[in-house]
Parts: C-alpha cells; structure tokens; sequence
C-alpha cells in the first residue's frame, strides 16, 4: 500500500485586495511532497514562493483549496490550532534571520521552547545541542551583532530544530551570505533532510534549486515549466 503524501495541496489559491486591485499570489497550486523529501521552489520576486512557504507553515490562511500536512488539513484549523500545528511540527528559516538583538546565540535558539512547556534545564540542554549540531558551541554567549551573516543564518537553523520539526521551511536561507557561508548552509540543511526531515526551500538562487531532490517552478501564482 502506497502511503499517503505528506503534504498533499489541492487547488491552493491566495488573494489579496489591494485597493480595487485583486493580487492573486496564488491562483490554482496543486503538489504533493513526501515524506522526507527535499524540495525546491523556484521563481522570480513576487511569483508566490514565499505565500506558499507561509500557507505550509500555517502563518497564513488560503482564500481557496486545501491544503494537508502530514493528514492535517490546515484550512480547516483557527488560530490557536495553527499556532499548535506550527510549535509541534514546523521549523522556520528566514533570509533576514529575525534574531532577537539583545539575546545571546543560546537565548535566541531557546526562545521557541518558552511556549512549549519545556523546563528551564531542558532548555538550555536542546539548546545547546542544536548550535553543537550546527558548529556554533564556541558562539553560545554571543549576540547577533557580534557574529557574521553566515554565523547568524547558523543560529536560526539551530533555533528552527529545538522542537524537532518534521518539515523545515527556508524562505531564502542564502540570500544575504556570501557564496561561502551559502554553501555551508546550505550543506547543514542537507544533513537535516537526510537525517529525515522534509524540507522545502524558496529561492531564486538556480544553484540552490538544483540541489533538491525536485523543484517546482512559480510563475503568477502558478507552477509552470521552468522553461516557459
């Protein structure tokens, strides 16, 4: 018996109103991932990359469609079902990193677990384990000011495994390194998938869209042939 998909999206639309103007961010997206699976999602600057991204995460509502994580629909949840869906299952990845200043590496990667019921021992344990996992155990004490770009995008990798996400989201984990610290980002989230997590990266990057196992392309809200 074939197992079922892990995500399974059917007919995923997302309109906004801006003004008179209806913007169509997604217009008719249909996908299947499996389990495990590494996934790239190409396109250029307002295709509906990141829309998705976010309607996987569950940080956005969609107009139309559904769409199921791991047997989950997710537009069938309110708010505080999502918030539940994202804490239990989904680990985020920004381009802009979004630390928090005036935390050290260690505060920001335990700041997920403050609403999760985790003591403050095991905290600080998982914590330590996960900048350990991304070779930052000599930064632990330092805040974001005082580490580099690629060091920072390392530290929100650390803070997006803390609750041991089944699938990982990357909005453009590469967009503001260097080539180097690119690589070695992008090196960690490989480790991560093929230790069995999901994971499905955004980016216009074709070098980084080539890594994945598959890749899908977005043009208008629509997956189109990468050759159109």
């Amino acid at each position: 018996m074939v197992p079922p998909p892990f995500v399974h999206i059917l007919d995923l639309k997302r309109y906004f109103q801006i003004g008179s103007e209806t913007v169509r961010a997604l217009d008719g997206v249909s996908l299947q991932v499996g389990r495990g699976e590494f996934l790239g999602v190409a396109g250029a600057s307002g295709s509906g990359k990141s829309t998705l991204l976010y309607l996987l995460g569950g940080l956005d509502h969609p107009s139309q469609g559904s769409i199921w994580v791991d047997g989950q629909d997710l537009a069938g949840l309110d708010e505080d079902g999502l918030a539940a869906f994202r804490q239990r299952m989904v680990g985020f990845i920004f381009q802009m990193f979004n630390l928090v200043p005036s935390m050290t590496a260690l505060e920001n990667v335990e700041f997920p677990m403050l609403f999760s019921g985790v003591s403050h021992a095991q905290r600080r344990q998982r914590a330590s384990q996960a900048l350990e996992i991304v070779g930052l155990s000599d930064r632990m004490k330092h805040r974001p000011s005082e580490l580099s770009g690629g060091q920072q995008q390392r530290v929100a990798i650390a803070r997006s495994l803390v609750n041991d996400p089944a699938i990982v989201l990357a909005d453009e984990p590469t967009g503001n390194l260097d080539t180097r610290s690119g690589a070695d980002v992008m090196e960690i989230l490989k480790q991560l998938n093929r230790q069995g997590r999901t994971l499905i990266v955004v980016s216009h990057d074709a070098q980084i869209i080539a890594q994945a196992q598959r890749s899908i392309h977005l043009r208008d809200g629509q997956i189109v042939p990468p050759e159109e």
